[in-house]
C-alpha cells in the first residue's frame, strides 16, 4: 500500500523530542484502573484495589478503554503518535459503539450532537447536510456555507498524511435518528423538533444560528442518516484550552476586507506580535494554512492550544467542516500567510515535495486512507484531483519565495 510506504519514508520517522512526565497532558497514576460499575456511577476503583484487580502481566492502563488511552496519550508535540496502535481500536469505536445518550452541543452556529458510548467516552456528530457531489454556490459567502461531515472525515486523515497529526480522530457513521436519537435524548429543545415528512421520513432540525428551521431539516432515509463523529478532547476542566484568534481571520463582513487583504507588509506586524515573535508559532500557523488551502477551506477565524503548554505546542485544528466545499476554484487568499511571510517548515517543504512525487501522490493517499471509512468513498473524484492541483500550488509559492 502507498500509505504504508509513506509512513515507512524517512521524513515519517523523524523522532519528536524526548517527551518527560511535564510534556504530557495528563501524569496517570499506574495503579488507577478503569472500572465501570454496574451501579451506573463512573468513578475509578482505588489504588489500594486496583492491585489484586489486575490480570498477571497486565498494566492499569490496560484497562483503559481507548478514547482514555488517547487522551492520556497527548503530549506536548503531537496529539497521537505516528504508529499509533490504538487507531484502528479508536475508529472503530466511534463507528459501531451503542450510543447511549445524544444532546445537542451548545454554540456554533450549525447543529451538532455530543454522543455518549457504554464506556463513557464521546463523540461531536455533524450529520450529512450536502451530498458528496453537490459544490458550494459560487455567490454563497464563506460564513454561510454548510459544514459538511465528510469534509470532517476527510479532513483527519489529511492532517495525518501531511504528518500534522493535530486533528481530533474522526470515523463517518451511519446513525438511526429514531433509536439512536430521538428515542434516547434527555434534550427536550431537540426532542420537540422531530417530525414526520411528507415522504415518510423521520426529520429533525435542533436548535441553532444557522439552518435550523423546518426549511433545512435532516432527514433520514427512511430514518438513518449519515455523519462524522469525532472524538472529544480531554473535558475543558481538566485540560484547559486556550482559542487564539488567527491573525489572518477574515471579516466575516459581505463588503468589509480585513487589514491583511490590504496591506501587503501585514506579515512584519504580525512577526512583531506575540506569540508570532518567537519560537514555532508563525511556522505552525503556515502549516494550518497549507492544510485549508489543500481542502479549501476559508473559516479558519480561530485555532486552540493546550494551556498547560504554553506557547511551545502545537495547534489544534479543529473544526473543518467547511473544507472540501468546491473543487472547481482554488482559494488562493488562503495562502495569504505562507504567501506574505515567505517562510515554511523545511520538514512540511520536503514532505509537500515527497506527496508530488508520483509513488505518494497524495490523492491515492488520501484515497487509500478513506477507502477503510464506513462511509466510503467519503470524497467525490474531483476534490482528490484538486488535491494534486492545489499541492502544485503550494510548492509554486515557496518556489517562487525561494527565488526572490
Amino acid at each position: 500500500s502507498k500509505l504504508a510506504a509513506l509512513f515507512r519514508h524517512p521524513l515519517y520517522n523523524i523522532p519528536i523530542p524526548e517527551v518527560t512526565e511535564k510534556d504530557k497532558l495528563f501524569v496517570v497514576n499506574p495503579l488507577e484502573k478503569f472500572s465501570l460499575h454496574s451501579s451506573g456511577s463512573d468513578e475509578w476503583v482505588s489504588s489500594s484495589k486496583a492491585e489484586t484487580l489486575l490480570p498477571t502481566g497486565k498494566t492499569a492502563y490496560d484497562t483503559y478503554p481507548a478514547w482514555l488511552k488517547f487522551h492520556v496519550g497527548i503530549n506536548r508535540y503531537e496529539l497521537y503518535p505516528r504508529r499509533d496502535p490504538l487507531m484502528p481500536t479508536l475508529l472503530r469505536d466511534l463507528a459501531t459503539q451503542r450510543i447511549v445518550s445524544s444532546v445537542q452541543k451548545s454554540g456554533g452556529t450549525q447543529l451538532k450532537l455530543i454522543m455518549t458510548f457504554p464506556n463513557y467516552g464521546q463523540a461531536l456528530f455533524k450529520p450529512m447536510k450536502q451530498t458528496r457531489d453537490q459544490e458550494t454556490p459560487i455567490d454563497f459567502f464563506y460564513f454561510s456555507d454548510f459544514e459538511r461531515h465528510n469534509a470532517e472525515i476527510a479532513a483527519f486523515h489529511l492532517d495525518r498524511i501531511l504528518d500534522f497529526r493535530r486533528i481530533p480522530p474522526v470515523s463517518g457513521r451511519l446513525v438511526n435518528i429514531t433509536k439512536e436519537i430521538r428515542d434516547i435524548t434527555t434534550d427536550k429543545k431537540l426532542a420537540k423538533t422531530f417530525f414526520i415528512s411528507p415522504a415518510g421520513n423521520v426529520c429533525f432540525y435542533g436548535e441553532c444560528s444557522y439552518y435550523c428551521s423546518t426549511e433545512h431539516a435532516l432527514c433520514g432515509k427512511p430514518d438513518r442518516l449519515e455523519g462524522s463523529m469525532a472524538a472529544l478532547l480531554p473535558d475543558k476542566t481538566l485540560a484547559k484550552r486556550r482559542s487564539w484568534r488567527s491573525p489572518w481571520r477574515r471579516s466575516y463582513h459581505k463588503s468589509k476586507k480585513a487589514e491583511w487583504e490590504l496591506n501587503p507588509n501585514y506579515c512584519a506586524q504580525v512577526r512583531e506580535t506575540p506569540p508570532y515573535d518567537r519560537g514555532h508559532r508563525l511556522l505552525d500557523l503556515i502549516d494550518m494554512t497549507v492544510l485549508d488551502f489543500l481542502m479549501g477551506n476559508m473559516d479558519r477565524h480561530h485555532y486552540e492550544t493546550f494551556e498547560k503548554f504554553g506557547n511551545d505546542t502545537f495547534l489544534l485544528h479543529l473544526d473543518n467542516g467547511r473544507g472540501f466545499g468546491t473543487h472547481s476554484r482554488d482559494e488562493l487568499s488562503i495562502l495569504a500567510p505562507l504567501r506574505q511571510c515567505c517562510s515554511i517548515k523545511k520538514s512540511t517543504y520536503l514532505r509537500l515535495q515527497l506527496l508530488a512525487t508520483q509513488p505518494y501522490r497524495l490523492s491515492d493517499l488520501l484515497r487509500e486512507a478513506l477507502a477503510t471509512d464506513p462511509l466510503a468513498p467519503v470524497l467525490a473524484e474531483p476534490h482528490l484531483r484538486a488535491l494534486d492541483r492545489r499541492l502544485g500550488k503550494v510548492l509554486a509559492a515557496v518556489g517562487r519565495c525561494l527565488a526572490r
